[in-house]
């Protein structure tokens, strides 16, 4: 499972609990919950990325937007916004370097631009979730949606969003709202009774300031979105694209440099392993 890492100002050098981590359903890489080897700002310094052979990648993605609760007026509309433009843009051309097996189809080949929006149709659940949402909880919404909409997209990353009445939990680590602030958002999977892996992520209400770097909610959150929906798709399942230390792609650029606007959205820097360094676009 992979946390988004929380943002503290202390000396006016940037901090962090928890960049990310992996559940019990992906190959551990020493990075539990709460691993502090995963500090903004460091992990640039353990070289570039490495494919680990076998590993699987989604080559054309979709990504599933489920808003699970009730949300200020504008919200629900800024993410699907910036969703519909961001897998066509250059902030997300920086991971088409990355190249593996696709989960959904076997396929080998570089990682593609695609229309993210192109997947099943986004979902509007109006009941209220719980106050804690465990990850049992995220995936039983993802099972209900998925048994709703009468099949799964095994290309699609399913995006929960929560409004700021309910937190996230991963054991005793939690998102804003919740009484141990750690994380962000995180993706994970989970296997189905197919036998195949459903990718998802948990979007919470960032709006604490451990989850803020532009004092807007919708900017905060779409630089989660940006920063989860990459690494989804770079290493879905926690067996393909990584550095020595574990950091993901986007662990490797959180937070410093500091995230940027660009056309009105939020996003973070990408680790480009072409450049050895973090860039905006490509």
């Amino acid at each position: 499972m992979k946390k988004a890492l929380v943002f503290v100002f202390a000396a006016a050098l940037a901090t962090s609990a928890f960049a990310q981590g992996n559940s019990g359903n992906e190959v551990s890489r020493g990075n539990g919950f709460g691993s502090p080897n995963n500090a903004a700002g460091q992990a640039g310094s353990n070289g570039n990325l490495i494919y680990h052979t076998g590993g699987k990648v989604i080559l054309n993605a979709h990504v599933v937007l489920i808003f699970w609760g009730s949300f200020p007026s504008g919200y629900t509309t800024n993410m699907q916004n910036f969703r519909n433009q961001f897998g066509t843009n250059g902030e997300y051309n920086t991971i088409t370097q990355y190249t593996g097996i696709d989960d959904a189809t076997g396929t080998t080949g570089a990682i593609a631009l695609s229309n993210l929006a192109a997947g099943p149709a986004d979902f509007f659940d109006t009941t209220t979730p719980p106050t804690n949402c465990t990850d049992a909880v995220v995936q039983s919404e993802v099972k209900k949606v998925i048994a709703a909409q009468g099949s799964t997209d095994y290309s699609a990353i399913y995006e929960v969003f929560i409004p700021s009445g309910s937190y996230s939990s991963s054991g005793s680590s939690t998102s804003c709202g919740g009484p141990n602030l750690a994380y962000c958002a995180y993706h994970s999977h989970y296997v189905d009774a197919s036998n195949k892996n459903v990718k998802y992520s948990i979007e919470p209400w960032a709006g604490c300031s451990g989850c803020q770097a532009f004092n807007d909610t919708s900017l905060d959150q779409e630089h989660f979105v940006c920063h989860e929906t990459r690494e989804a798709v770079t290493d879905p399942l926690g067996n393909a694209w990584f550095d020595r230390r574990g950091n993901e792609a986007d662990d490797k650029c959180a937070w410093s440099p500091t995230p940027f606007i660009s056309g009105g959205f939020g996003y973070q820097y990408e680790w480009s392993n072409l450049n050895s360094g973090c860039i905006q676009t490509r």
